[in-house]
């Protein structure tokens, strides 16, 4: 599932595309990805004569901010958006189509059929499923050490499950937690209401350093994640554990370990990162 940095990629590659075109029709051919309005016909009539204004994301949501319209969409598993002019065939998996006046075409593309959108109001998108119970942004200004240990609070579950909870820290996922982890040393079945100040320091600290690492690489692209001009990520040559088990720790040699944590495969190094 793409994280906080492939979304926020998209978003960029998505502001440079199609920022200020004009929807002149919208094609939905699998009607269960719009999840609001309920009715297709509706959502369709909705979106057409309206510009994009603006290309947000919220977490791992993409927000297409339209004339007096928010788009809000949810990539899941393998969702794609790519720009097409609109004389090019259309690739299979191709399940919402939003026509340009230019004559170019915003296609929606989900091979396994997760991906949703919702329509709102401006406003009301924050106060709805699926934004309204999200946590709190890793890249954003007021996101410090003081705030993570107010949000780990007297959760006592492993950190690992406790930083995917996207109701407490947003757009973390299975691969950027196993990293940050491993830069601050801290193993994932620790308590998360355990971690001292030093601790709460550090991760604070691998948090930001890794996200912001990877969107400046473009995000990873581990399975089919490719940006709005089908471009790859290419932070997946940065990481340190992920997918790296039996391999030699980059600052230890020890070999990296795979195991089950919360349900998720975890990758750790025994020495940097030992249980207490």
């Amino acid at each position: 599932m793409p994280e906080l940095p492939e979304v926020e990629t998209v978003k960029r590659t998505l502001n440079t595309l199609v920022k200020g075109k004009k929807i002149d029709r919208v094609t939905v051919t699998l009607p269960r990805i719009i999840q609001r309005p309920a009715e297709i016909e509706s959502f369709c009539a909705a979106l057409a004569g309206h510009t994009i204004q603006e290309v947000g994301r919220r977490g791992k949501f993409l927000l297409i901010h339209l004339d007096d319209l928010v788009l809000v969409s949810h990539l899941r598993m393998e969702g794609r958006y790519g720009v097409y002019s609109s004389d090019e065939p259309v690739e299979k998996h191709t399940h919402v189509i939003f026509h340009f006046d230019d004559e170019t075409e915003l296609r929606y593309k989900d091979v396994r059929q997760f991906g949703t959108m919702h329509l709102f109001s401006p406003g009301e998108e924050m106060r709805e499923a699926p934004l309204k119970k999200l946590g709190i942004e890793p890249l954003q200004d007021g996101f410090t050490a003081e705030l993570l240990k107010e949000k780990l609070g007297n959760r006592r579950s492993f950190i690992k499950p406790v930083l995917l909870n996207q109701h407490i820290i947003v757009g973390l996922g299975n691969i950027y937690v196993d990293e940050a982890l491993f830069r601050a040393g801290i193993h994932p079945m620790t308590q998360a209401d355990s971690l001292n100040d030093e601790q709460l320091k550090r991760l604070h600290e691998a948090i930001i350093y890794t996200l912001q690492q990877a969107v400046d690489a473009g995000g990873s692209s581990i399975k089919s994640y490719v940006n709005g001009q089908g471009e790859m990520g290419m932070f997946q040559h940065q990481l340190q554990v992920y997918g790296q088990e039996g391999k030699p720790c980059v600052r230890c040699g020890q070999l990296v370990e795979k195991s089950v944590v919360g349900g998720r495969g975890t990758h750790t190094c025994p020495s940097c990162q030992p249980r207490s």
